[in-house]
């Protein structure tokens, strides 16, 4: 039963537009990585995300997080983008093109739920267990959960020196979500690293917020600096963002693995043409309303309109700045 339901739900998952899937049997997270989850919050590398402070009992044992789970079904789904913006115009990572990847990924994990009847599945496996209404919970970025880690348990591939889950002959360009089961199932196995003595993210790396073997620092990170950071923007960031006003991709498109990554066809994730056809000037006259518009069920919303705006005046600030200079 449980190798042919493992087998039935991961065809499902990959016939629902998810590039892979394993499952990892849930439990405690292992006492290395949770000594380096403690240890990250506690040397302050989350800059102002508090939010990462809380519930760490739960993000370190998902037990805590869905009582009765037995089975963490990891999924991820390719973003490499179809179609690229103009490299002369201003740059947002490629995960932000399309709509808001934690919708689209939670509403196929439920379908992929709803596929299978996990009620009944659980009372043949526990007739005697008590009734209970959450035989299933889907998360995306979305809980205190720590995705890579489960994907890896998961064996969908391994953390690399970027610290993104790299897929083997496929890169690290994929969001990945859960789905959380209160039935047994078969269990892959993890995966080892594959990246070797390679260092070209840490050479990628603008600020030095990647270092070798070493935990991120959020304080340096460009993406941090121009998603999570509501406060201002120093010219010294300003001068490593170039010409990208959101997020930053360099890590990824530095990674070997990445040269492996396969355009996705996934309609929610293309890119407006309104979007692909903004230039900088448009960028500059932005009005909130076109911001609105523009960034309807998009990820970008994270950033808020005077966070966008923010980042693209700290370049076009140091622009003009650079020209008189000369």
């Amino acid at each position: 039963m449980n190798s042919r339901l493992s087998s039935e739900l991961k065809a499902e998952a990959l016939n629902l537009g998810f590039f892979a899937c394993g499952i990892a049997h849930a439990e405690a997270v292992d006492d290395t990585n949770a000594s380096h989850v403690r240890q990250w919050i506690e040397d302050g590398r989350l800059a102002d995300m508090d939010y990462m402070r809380n519930h760490t009992d739960m993000r370190l044992d998902p037990r805590l997080l869905m009582k009765g789970v037995k089975s963490i079904v990891s999924v991820a789904m390719n973003y490499t983008p179809a179609q690229h913006i103009p490299s002369d115009q201003l740059q947002f990572a490629a995960y932000a093109y399309g709509e808001d990847y934690h919708d689209i990924v939670k509403k196929k994990l439920r379908q992929l739920a709803l596929t299978f009847d996990f009620k009944e599945l659980r009372m043949q496996d526990e007739p005697n267990k008590e009734d209970n209404d959450t035989y299933f919970r889907v998360f995306c970025d979305s809980a205190p959960v720590l995705e890579r880690y489960w994907a890896t348990r998961a064996g969908l591939g391994w953390i690399g020196r970027n610290h993104q889950l790299i897929i083997p002959k496929a890169g690290s360009m994929f969001f990945l979500g859960e789905l959380f089961l209160t039935i047994e199932l078969d269990y892959d196995e993890p995966m080892r690293s594959h990246c070797g003595n390679c260092h070209a993210c840490i050479d990628a790396c603008p600020t030095g917020a990647i270092t070798k073997d070493g935990p991120l620092d959020a304080n340096k990170c460009l993406s941090y600096q121009t998603i999570e950071n509501r406060g201002g923007i120093s010219k010294d960031i300003a001068e490593k963002m170039g010409n990208t006003v959101y997020g930053c991709d360099r890590c990824q498109q530095a990674c070997p693995w990445n040269r492996f990554s396969i355009p996705n066809n996934t309609p929610e994730l293309q890119p407006k043409p309104e979007f692909l056809s903004m230039t900088r000037d448009k960028w500059m006259q932005l009005s909130e309303d076109e911001y609105r518009q523009l960034f309807k069920k998009s990820a970008v919303k994270r950033a808020k309109y005077e966070g966008l705006m923010r980042n693209i005046q700290a370049i076009v600030d140091l622009s003009k700045e650079q020209k008189q200079d000369h």
